[in-house]
């Protein structure tokens, strides 16, 4: 038995307060639900190519898009990129990503800058001997078209001169800290000293975004714990090179978790690298099954499986997830327009008698397939008590409809979902 009054608590902590910031038609901080964002790896000159890619990330469910303003090319391709979008009905917020010649290229490019709805900078680029000349004309730019800022330090491209003073302090120190210690704290002076000079130069303190992107779990943790403290900006969590695969997701997802469960961060993006010619969206996806996995969001109704086992010697079960998982994906469109709040639905597909009648149960809807040398019968389970015993050649698609019944019943009454219909 346990000691003490201590009760088990579910679910994260409190949110961390944050000021709201408008990015287009989307607010991150000030409580809102954590916005999943991504980035086109397009060049953005080719504004057909960039659009079309935009466009597909938003249908995948990012939230914001960024993309690459790296040259003139592409800076004079914005505004067209934006049209594109526009004029294919999306209206997902566009960032422009701006490194080096940014306070040029919003300079000549007026349109561009009016086009963009927020620029995301990295103060450890904007320049050495003019870094704060350079640093003005982008805030400029944001205070004449109304724009948000991202202020977005990355450790590999950290201010040197800011990192060699803290070092030179930390030398001097009876008890010096580590190196990699300092590089952190390095990281986050420059996100603070910059907000607090974006400030000074005018930008309203809701229109700025901090960001402290390191590549190693531990840091990201430590970085953002300690950034959080210190102000009430929102922030933007992710590493910034989560590697390819299951490496990147893992990686992302472990550094990630720890934090919003302690009520840490405002927007998220997952920083995979595609496959050559995989599909971008991927690091949308994984995002979404982040924060619906922790209970944060919900995105798509989730399927729960076993992973079988020797009681499973038959590979049906596999494959009748599958379809259900299949199913669920190429109806959501539908279902998401018809059927408001069907991203919340759990469903279970079971192999065994051990844990698939229990699951089922406490799944909206499952069903507990047979195991090895169990009787051949599949009941079917829809809040709790059984409604159906399947057998026979049609399994799944009597689960299937059964399960499309069950979804229009529960979620078709719902005012909106009758007005839709």
């Amino acid at each position: 038995m346990v000691a003490g009054n201590d009760e088990i608590h579910i679910g994260p902590r409190p949110r961390r307060t944050a000021v709201p910031v408008r990015i287009g038609g989307v607010v991150i901080g000030g409580g809102r639900p954590v916005v999943v964002q991504s980035m086109t790896n397009t060049d953005t000159a080719d504004a057909e190519a960039t659009a079309r890619q935009v466009v597909a990330l938003a249908e995948a469910g990012s939230e914001i898009v960024r993309m690459t303003v790296n040259n003139e090319d592409a800076a004079r391709a914005v505004p067209a990129v934006v049209e594109r979008v526009r004029a294919a009905g999306c209206d997902v917020p566009l960032v422009g990503d701006f490194h080096y010649n940014g306070h040029l290229l919003l300079s000549r490019y007026p349109d561009c800058a009016r086009a963009l709805d927020k620029y995301r900078i990295n103060p450890g680029n904007v320049g050495t001997r003019q870094r704060d000349q350079n640093f003005a004309r982008i805030i400029e730019a944001a205070l004449t078209h109304g724009k948000p800022v991202r202020i977005g330090v990355n450790w590999g491209s950290l201010d040197q001169q800011l990192l060699t003073d803290l070092m030179d302090a930390n030398a001097r120190r009876a008890q010096p800290r580590s190196s990699r210690v300092v590089m952190l704290e390095a990281m986050i002076e420059s996100a603070l000293r910059s907000a607090a000079q974006a400030e000074e130069l005018g930008l309203p303190h809701d229109r700025i975004v901090l960001s402290c992107k390191v590549s190693e779990v531990q840091d990201l943790v430590a970085v953002y714990r300690a950034l959080a403290a210190r102000c009430d900006y929102p922030l933007h969590l992710g590493l910034t090179e989560a590697g390819m695969g299951m490496k990147g997701i893992v990686a992302s997802t472990a550094g990630l978790a720890v934090l919003l469960q302690e009520g840490i961060g405002d927007t998220i993006r997952i920083s995979l690298t595609p496959t050559p010619g995989g599909d971008r969206a991927e690091e949308v996806r994984v995002a979404q099954q982040i924060l619906q996995s922790m209970g944060l969001r919900a995105f798509m109704p989730q399927v729960t499986s076993c992973p079988g086992c020797g009681r499973t010697m038959s590979t049906y079960f596999q494959e009748l997830a599958q379809q259900v998982g299949d199913h669920i994906r190429a109806r959501m469109p539908e279902w998401r327009r018809l059927y408001p709040g069907v991203e919340e639905l759990r469903v279970a597909v079971m192999g065994c008698v051990v844990n698939g009648p229990g699951e089922s149960r406490h799944a909206d809807i499952g069903i507990s397939l047979p195991g090895t040398f169990e009787e051949p019968t599949a009941p079917v389970y829809a809040d709790g008590e059984k409604v159906a015993t399947l057998r026979g050649d049609h399994v799944a698609a009597e689960f299937i409809a059964i399960l499309e019944e069950y979804v229009a019943r529960r979620f078709g009454k719902s005012p909106a979902g009758a007005a839709r219909g």
